[in-house]
């Protein structure tokens, strides 16, 4: 069963929420960064992409950056643009988007139960992205940013926290640019804190939706920490990371589409024949073609829309295998475009659905061939994944909206 308890968070002043507030760390690159936080001296980005404000350098994983970003946070503590909650609190964070909201629990969880599986997982992690949280979490002792988790939708733990969203006045009601409403209630009644608790104690298991870089270092950060605390009670805040759980029932995936760079030699023609082969029906579309079921895909050539539907008998009975993404990787960009593995190869490009299917056709009619839309994969295939200790295929889920960074922090 799982476990969630309440901490005290550094979290900004109101004044300077709107300011502070910033998407996470790892959906930008440097130079997108240092955009976003211009003429800003407050965005988290100046925590968590501390690279921003050093010269341009070849290595972002640099010992300074990680100092910087240490020094950073302090001067915002310092001048009272972060301050520290005074008592444990759980808090309730609910995002709208385009007026669809979904609503969670900021909590912190047990590196435990994510040792042991009780949080479960659904990605692989790569060693330089978790080495980079790691050496990011240890210097600013804190996790600067929480992990995305979900749970099955259970209605006691909804009504409670509904009902006190409904009864209190929130910490801050922020609209982004990016049109994205973030709001912040403090849950700070220790028996309702108590209620929230003991409720998830009765939920199996929690998910990771999105993190799993940062739930991987904090747990290794907790690790690091045991072993220069021989003396450890398990109640320390490093045995603990900070995360955000949502109900599955709230929670929406963007489909995670391709581009390819070539058709591996074959012309055209040849690569729809080929397609039929594979066991598609290839029909050709006047319009953009978004898939609008499972087993279907759109493909955009050479500036004309065509609809693929995988026939019954090429769909697996597997739960890895009958995810669209791998339909699409084992029966097309493998055997027919000589895409073996999509983490590395060049030849292909990953494109989150939040962009629509025009910056497909820009991408297929500038510097790639061709693209492909995938039906959004459903948040019952991933649970049924997470469940069986599986791994998604890279580049399967988009989740929209992203979580606000800055809004709190957990120090270790």
């Amino acid at each position: 069963m799982a476990t969630i308890r309440a901490f005290k968070a550094v979290r900004p002043a109101s004044a300077y929420a709107d300011r502070v507030i910033a998407l996470p760390y790892d959906v930008m690159n440097r130079e997108e960064a240092a955009a976003m936080a211009k003429g800003n001296p407050f965005s988290f980005l100046r925590v968590s992409r501390a690279e921003i404000d050093l010269p341009e350098q070849e290595n972002p994983y640099a010992p300074d950056v990680y100092r910087k970003g240490k020094e950073t946070l302090a001067g915002f503590i310092e001048k009272n643009v972060l301050f520290r909650e005074e008592k444990p609190m759980l808090y309730i964070y609910r995002l709208v988007m385009e007026g669809r909201q979904q609503t969670g629990i900021v909590c912190c969880a047990p590196i435990d139960e994510y040792i042991d599986g009780t949080i479960k997982k659904h990605e692989l992690t790569r060693v330089d992205k978790e080495l980079d949280r790691i050496n990011h979490f240890d210097a600013c002792d804190a996790n600067t940013e929480p992990v995305f988790l979900t749970y099955r939708d259970d209605m006691l733990i909804r009504a409670i926290v509904e009902g006190a969203a409904e009864n209190t006045d929130p910490e801050y009601d922020i609209l982004t640019a990016d049109g994205i409403r973030h709001i912040l209630w403090r849950v700070s009644d220790r028996d309702r804190i108590a209620a929230i608790v003991r409720l998830f104690g009765e939920v199996p298991a929690l998910y990771i939706a999105d993190g799993h870089h940062r739930s991987a270092s904090a747990c290794k950060v907790g690790l690091k920490r045991r072993e220069e605390n021989p003396g450890w009670s398990g109640d320390e805040e490093f045995n603990f990371f900070m995360a955000v759980a949502f109900p599955d029932r709230d929670l929406r995936i963007f489909d995670y589409n391709r581009v390819v760079k070539d058709l591996n030699g074959n012309a055209p023609e040849t690569f729809l024949a080929k397609l039929k082969t594979a066991g598609f029906e290839v029909e050709a579309r006047d319009a953009a073609a978004a898939p609008e079921t499972k087993h279907a895909f759109g493909l955009f050539l050479d500036g004309k829309w065509y609809m693929l539907t995988a026939k019954p008998e090429i769909i697996p009975e597997d739960v890895i295998g009958r995810l669209d993404v791998s339909i699409l990787q084992n029966r097309i960009l493998a055997p027919i475009l000589g895409i073996e593995d999509p983490r590395t190869d060049k030849r292909v490009d990953f494109i989150g659905g939040i962009r629509g299917l025009a910056e497909l056709e820009r991408r297929a009619s500038e510097d790639m061939r061709a693209a492909f839309a995938v039906y959004p994969v459903a948040i019952g295939d991933l649970l049924a994944v997470s469940d069986q200790g599986e791994v998604m295929p890279p580049k399967s889920t988009w989740f929209e909206p992203k979580l606000g960074s800055g809004l709190f922090l957990h120090e270790l």
